[in-house]
């Protein structure tokens, strides 16, 4: 057994605690990330990358067949080996000697292995060939653990052993059929990408697609799926799930009707991986959610830090506040820089937008689903709005009716909503539904996050003739502000 001492401790090198453990060395701490499986994480190996990959090409091939000059020229399908060819190069074929060396040159400590909180700033580190490492920390420990699939509670579910996420984004062989259980980002987005590849896809629903967006958006994905031949199925739920054949799939829904497929991937939402830390320990639950402040400090009910001195913080997905890359990231940032401003003795404000806080958290996140159409999003809703107590206008435009959409396609389809705070005359929530959406979506963040007036915006002019002439569609709409 061996024993080091440093300033921080990061458990969990994915893209969140490469970020904390960055951005504490920045601030001058000595730091040392730990790490079970791939450094990289989720994101780089099962999740973002792998599954835009995926998704890329069949869009891009759909893409073109909606322009003249370019639909005439396609003379076949996808050719789903190459594209899974250039998945493999997308995640490194699960190899992380890239992101090691990346680690390397930012002064950043490696150790591999299981981590286990065993007193207070100490982790003791199990390596695969039961190596014991135990590391102290002179300042802070930052769980970045991320989360893992969540399996519900179905009869035969577990038993059957169906994908999760994991599962989808690293397939060597697609399935000639696949049933999918969640109509939320992950179900809708593996649904296109394997109707794109051909495969006979049932996708399973208790509700509506993309129940937290804006309706409209859930409704032009259904379109969309049945469309590429995807069968919807909606506001039904599984009763049952055997393996049967040795092999295949047996789905009974609440409706009475039977699905069987060759695979089935559950994407129902996310547990964190919070269980055998030693969280329990220090009175927080073995495997649960940590509860954190806009410093991603662990605090108690009563907002106090959860422990004694405040010395452990929770980033990323375990702490469920936004389960997205970019806004763990985010909270990364602001986490390490105040770890290390702590440790210097500088005063931490938890003041909402200051250096240290991940305040955009709250009602600032943006998304983009990858479907066909995309799905870009960011801050509220117009239901949440409302919730929220705002006194609210909706206005709403078809993408299509800007000129850029024409050139950009052929019959271009795509809405547009903005919600507007009639008390102030500012932008609390955006939704672009359309073609290429994703990259309209970071000037509608800052118009969010900036709180910029309308007045204002009407002054951001938008290039001609491109899809971003939305935004002064959206505005002409609303009417120019007196003020």
């Amino acid at each position: 057994m061996t024993s080091t001492e440093y300033d921080v401790i990061v458990i969990g090198a994915g893209a969140v605690g490469e970020n904390v453990a960055d951005r504490a060395v920045q601030g001058g701490m000595r730091t040392v990330i730990v790490e079970a499986e791939l450094v990289g994480g989720e994101c780089s190996y099962w999740a973002c990358m792998p599954s835009k990959a995926l998704l890329r090409s069949g869009a891009l091939l759909r893409a073109a067949s909606r322009v003249g000059g370019t639909r005439e020229a396609i003379t076949g399908p996808l050719d789903v080996e190459s594209v899974l060819k250039r998945r493999d190069q997308m995640t490194s074929d699960w190899k992380d000697d890239g992101q090691v060396s990346w680690l390397e040159s930012a002064g950043i400590d490696l150790v591999r292995g299981w981590a286990v909180i065993t007193a207070p700033k100490e982790v003791t580190v199990t390596a695969e060939d039961g190596t014991v490492t135990v590391l102290t920390a002179k300042h802070a420990v930052a769980v970045s653990t991320g989360s893992a699939a969540l399996l519900p509670d179905i009869p035969g579910l577990r038993d059957s052993e169906p994908w999760t996420s994991r599962d989808a984004t690293s397939v060597q062989r697609v399935p000639v059929s696949l049933a999918i259980l969640g109509g939320g980002v992950v179900g809708v987005e593996m649904a296109t990408a394997y109707a794109g590849f051909g495969t006979e896809v049932h996708l399973i629903s208790r509700g509506a697609l993309l129940a937290n967006d804006e309706p409209f958006a859930g409704e032009a994905v259904t379109t969309s799926l049945r469309e590429l031949g995807a069968n919807v199925h909606l506001d039904v739920s599984p009763t049952s799930v055997e393996r049967i054949d040795g092999d295949r799939f047996r789905i009974v829904l609440d409706d009475g009707s039977t699905i069987e497929t060759d695979e089935f991937l559950v994407a129902t939402g996310r547990l964190p991986r919070t269980s055998g830390l030693g969280l329990d320990a220090f009175g927080l639950d073995d495997g649960g959610w940590l509860q954190v402040d806009d410093s991603m400090r662990v605090v108690g009910a009563d907002g106090e830090p959860a422990v004694d001195g405040g010395w452990l913080y929770g980033v990323g997905d375990v702490n469920h506040r936004a389960l997205l890359t970019h806004q763990g990231k985010y909270q990364a940032r602001a986490a390490g820089d105040a770890i290390a401003a702590r440790a210097h003795g500088t005063d931490v404000s938890l003041e909402p937008w200051g250096t240290y806080v991940a305040t955009a958290d709250h009602r600032s996140v943006p998304q983009v689903t990858f479907t066909d159409p995309e799905v870009a999003s960011v801050g509220l809703t117009a239901a949440a709005a409302e919730k929220a107590g705002y006194r609210i206008r909706v206005v709403d435009y078809q993408i299509g009716s800007v000129s850029g959409a024409s050139i950009a396609s052929d019959n271009y389809e795509g809405q547009a909503r903005m919600v507007v705070d009639e008390d102030r005359q500012v932008v609390l929530g955006v939704t672009f539904v359309g073609q290429d959406v994703g990259e309209l979506l970071h000037s509608a963040t800052i118009a969010v996050v900036g709180e910029l007036p309308l007045s204002r915006l009407w002054h951001a002019v938008p290039s001609y003739p491109t899809i971003s002439e939305v935004w002064l569609r959206l505005l002409e709409t609303y009417g120019r502000p007196t003020s």
